[in-house]
C-alpha cells in the first residue's frame, strides 16, 4: 500500500469503480507546474514540499505539481520492512512520512510531487476521498503511457502502474531449452513502470508519483521495490522507446490536465546559488 497509515492503509480497494476526474470544484486558479533542470537532493525537496503544503492549506499559495530528478537514493515509507533493504550501504537511505515501502529514485526517473487541496476537489455533498485521488493518479499515469502506445494497468492488490511483457519470465528449475536459453515459466510477466506514494496533511497532498523513463534499473536491486518480490521493474527505454525526459514531461502535462484540470508554468523552486 502507498497511502500514509495516518489515513488508513485499507483505503485502496476497488479503484476501477471510482471516477478518475478530479478537477477543482471551486474555481481555483490553475495548478502551477514547475520543472527543475538539475538534480534535487531529497531532504531539500521534502523541506520545499513541507513549506508549500502549509501555504496551500492556508490558501496563501496555489496548488503545485513539481517535477524533479534526484541523485541515486532509497526512501522507506511508513510500511517499509528492514528485510526489504537488501543493500543498505549502496545509496543514501531516507525514512519518509509517505505511505508505502522502499523505493528507488535517481537520474532518468521523473518524480512528480503533487500538492493538491482535496477539499477543493471534492464532489458536491461529499468530502475529500483518498481512494479517488489514488485512482486519479493512476489514471494520470495510464494516460501518460498511452501517449507512447504503452498499455499501463492498475492492480487491485497493489498500487502503481504495471506493464505486461510479451515475453514470459523464466521460472527457477525450468529445464534449459535446446538452444541453451533458460526455460520459460507459465506465469505472465509484468513489471512496474510507475510508483505512487502519498501523504496528506489538512487534506493537502504531497509526495506523489515516479515514472521510470531511463533510470539504471540495476539500482533497484538494492531493495525489494514496494515490497513486491514477484514482479520486476521496467522503464520507457527498457520497453524499446527512445523517450527523453522532455518527451515524458510533455506527456505527463497533457495527461494531468485531462484528469485534474489546467496548469500554468511556474519558476524553479530551488534558489540559484
Amino acid at each position: 500500500m502507498t497511502i500514509s497509515r495516518a489515513h488508513g492503509e485499507g483505503l485502496v480497494k476497488i479503484r476501477d469503480d471510482l471516477p478518475f476526474s478530479l478537477a477543482s470544484s471551486d474555481g481555483s486558479p490553475a495548478v502551477e507546474w514547475s520543472v527543475e533542470d538539475r538534480l534535487v537532493g531529497y531532504e531539500e525537496a521534502v523541506a520545499v514540499m513541507e513549506a508549500r503544503v502549509a501555504a496551500i492549506a492556508e490558501r496563501r499559495a496555489p496548488e503545485l505539481v513539481w517535477l524533479v530528478e534526484h541523485p541515486p537514493l532509497y526512501t522507506g515509507g511508513t510500511s517499509a520492512q528492514d528485510a526489504d533493504l537488501v543493500q543498505p550501504s549502496r545509496f543514501p537511505v531516507f525514512r519518509t512520512g509517505r505511505g508505502g515501502q522502499y523505493t528507488y529514485h535517481g537520474p532518468g526517473q521523473r518524480v512528480a510531487y503533487v500538492m493538491l487541496d482535496l477539499a477543493r476537489r471534492s464532489s458536491a455533498g461529499q468530502g475529500p476521498d483518498l481512494r479517488r485521488f489514488v485512482a486519479a493518479l493512476e489514471a494520470w499515469l495510464i494516460g501518460t503511457l498511452d501517449r507512447f502506445n504503452i498499455r499501463g494497468e492498475r492492480r487491485e492488490d497493489r498500487v502503481g502502474v504495471w506493464v505486461r511483457r510479451s515475453e514470459q519470465r523464466p521460472s527457477e528449475g525450468d529445464p534449459p531449452r535446446e538452444d541453451g536459453a533458460p526455460g520459460q515459466g507459465d506465469a505472465p510477466w509484468e513489471d512496474k513502470i510507475a510508483a505512487i506514494g502519498i501523504r496528506v496533511r489538512r487534506w493537502v497532498t504531497f509526495h506523489g508519483i515516479s515514472l521510470n523513463v531511463e533510470p539504471d534499473l540495476s539500482h533497484f536491486d538494492g531493495i525489494v521495490p514496494c515490497g513486491v518480490r514477484e514482479h520486476g521493474v521496467t522503464s520507457l527505454v527498457d520497453l524499446g522507446l527512445p523517450v527523453t525526459m522532455h518527451d515524458a514531461d510533455v506527456a505527463l502535462r497533457a495527461a494531468f490536465e485531462e484528469v485534474f484540470g489546467p496548469v500554468r508554468n511556474a519558476p524553479s523552486l530551488i534558489p540559484i546559488v
